[in-house]
């Protein structure tokens, strides 16, 4: 029954454990395959015995059956110790002739659910960096809020290192890092680009390109390793660069999970984070650039308005001036013919009107600089009507005046 299902099984038969388990349970013990077939099940999983050791003698003794929703283990199945998570259930399975328990030994269904586990936290990772690149208003509060994000899935991401680059693209300056509580030979304020540096990363900076660096505990020792006990053997180096831009803005350098090879997937979550984190920078740039140019305009306003109320005194001063003598004439009316008092009220009417139109541009401006409250009063509009008709009376003689000319 259990070799023809298409579900994980595995039966641990007798005092000693032997293996047997069907075809679906293969990829499980991987590389320890085919010699974990008929194994005792302490020389297989001697790495994680002490955890599943106890979980499969309970039953076997005659205990209720054991299981778990995600089991976790550090499993040694393809030449390293590799996190996984599993959902299983030990069973014991009859034997009338064993006594006193009557088992003879214990079933085990299992599903593994690491791709699962690992997606789900990683998506919460990817999630919140995208939830966070709006808050950011500068390049540097992008990356220190995208640290703090990755520092809490220390699983995935033992450490991190954001570097931002200098004019020209030579020298880059650490901004923010999750996992160093100091600075060392690992993460220095500020280094050179090139090969031959702290990290490797001109290729990185100069041709966009992704670039795993093995080798870290012999040149820099024990790292921060995350929540794991051991150390990062490499990390990765991913350009912060979007499309629309010439240059990168920056790097980051993350290490690698320990009990993790760097498949698809892994290096999948990487670069989704790089690219939320590049579009922080972007986002952040781009209102640098608006806060900049609403500066710019906020002080062309404030020059105009400054022109407006300069201007609008010397304005006001040569029209007081004139006016003076205007209405001095006007008082001796009676001395002038009928079409020079006309012409002089004309003056003077248009005097007054420019007067006006200057105290009200004075206004404006006052009111622009907050400087003055605007005051509404009635207005007779017909009186409005006939003195804006008026100014077109001199306008409309001289025209008509020039038509009979030609005319004639």
């Amino acid at each position: 029954m259990m070799l023809r299902a298409r579900f994980p099984f595995i039966l641990w038969w007798g005092p000693e454990f032997v293996q047997i388990y069907n075809d679906p349970y293969r990829p499980i013990p991987g590389d320890k395959h085919p010699e974990s077939m008929g194994q005792p099940a302490n020389e297989c999983w001697s790495e994680i015995w002490h955890i599943i050791g106890p979980m499969i003698e309970a039953p076997f003794s005659g205990q209720p059956a054991t299981w778990s929703d995600d089991l976790f283990l550090l499993i040694n199945r393809k030449g390293f110790l590799e996190e996984t998570h599993f959902k299983v259930s030990y069973s014991p399975i009859p034997d009338d002739t064993v006594q006193p328990t009557g088992v003879g030994g214990v079933l085990a269904t299992v599903a593994e659910i690491t791709k699962q586990i690992i997606g789900e936290r990683q998506l919460r990772t990817l999630r919140e960096l995208g939830a966070r690149a709006a808050e950011a208003i500068t390049p540097e509060s992008a990356c220190q809020a995208a640290a703090e994000t990755l520092n809490a899935n220390d699983l995935d991401v033992p450490f991190a290192l954001f570097y931002l680059l200098g004019p020209g693209g030579n020298q880059a300056s650490l901004v923010a890092s999750c996992g160093f509580e100091t600075n060392g030979a690992a993460n220095p304020k500020n280094m050179e680009i090139g090969d031959g540096g702290v990290w490797p990363l001109k290729r990185v900076v100069h041709n966009g390109e992704t670039k795993m660096i093995s080798d870290l505990y012999e040149k820099f020792g024990h790292l921060p390793s995350g929540g794991w006990s051991a150390s990062p053997g490499s990390a990765i180096a991913l350009p912060l660069t979007s499309p629309d831009q010439q240059h990168a803005y920056g790097v980051l350098i993350a290490g690698i999970s320990p009990y993790r090879e760097l498949d698809e997937g892994y290096r999948s979550f990487f670069e989704l984070a790089a690219g939320q984190v590049t579009t922080a920078i972007r986002n952040a740039n781009a209102y640098l650039e608006e806060k900049k140019r609403a500066e710019a305009l906020a002080e062309i306003d404030r020059a105009k308005t400054d022109f407006f109320s300069n201007v609008s005194h010397e304005f006001r001063t040569p029209l007081t001036l004139m006016l003076g003598p205007v209405e001095d004439w006007l008082s001796r009316a009676q001395r002038y013919t009928p079409a020079d008092r006309e012409q002089i009220s004309l003056v003077h009417r248009n005097g007054l009107r420019l007067l006006k139109l200057v105290n009200t541009l004075l206004d404006f401006s006052r009111i622009e600089a907050a400087r003055v409250q605007a005051v509404y009063s009635p207005t007779d509009l017909s009186a409005l009507t006939a003195d804006l008709a008026s100014v077109f009376r001199s306008k409309i003689a001289f025209q008509c005046s020039n038509q009979r000319i030609s005319t004639i």
